[in-house]
């Protein structure tokens, strides 16, 4: 019997997929638990639209991302510290105060988490981050760190 599993099944499959299981463990087992649903022609039909509308918001978030990227990348933004004697700031930039001047600067939505950056940046200059915005798709980042007024 074929069944579309409503949840994952630890040696079966997972959420979503389209399974041929024996008649017996399907009725029950997964169809009296709620796990799956048979996979009747209004049900493939069902599954076929969601799989097609999961597909296109994957390629909007892609075209998104690649959009993002083309904006930021090789782009320079600065941030303003604190500073003691001899130019070594007060703590040190972290990703969220870049994330923070990146997204009023280009206005965009960035998360601190999806910033990498190689070194502390714990003095005035020039640095370069990365920033991962999709699946394979990564920009560049200049961070010119400067003295706060």
């Amino acid at each position: 019997m074929q069944v579309i599993l409503k949840q994952d099944v630890k040696g079966t499959g997972k959420a979503g997929e389209l399974v041929k299981v024996s008649d017996g463990y399907a009725k029950n087992f997964l169809l009296k638990r709620g796990l799956a649903v048979e996979a009747s022609a209004a049900a493939m039909n069902e599954k076929k639209t969601k799989d097609e509308a999961a597909a296109h918001h994957a390629q909007v978030a892609l075209d998104e991302a690649k959009a993002a990227a083309a904006q930021i990348d090789g782009k320079t933004i600065t941030v303003f510290a604190k500073a003691g004697t001899g130019g070594r700031l007060f703590g040190a930039v972290t990703a969220k105060e870049i994330a923070d001047a990146a997204n009023e600067q280009f206005r965009l939505n960035l998360n601190k988490k999806k910033i990498s950056v190689k070194s502390d940046i714990k003095t005035f200059g020039e640095y370069t981050c990365e920033v991962k915005l999709h699946t394979g798709v990564t920009a560049t980042l200049n961070v010119s760190v400067k003295e706060a007024q």
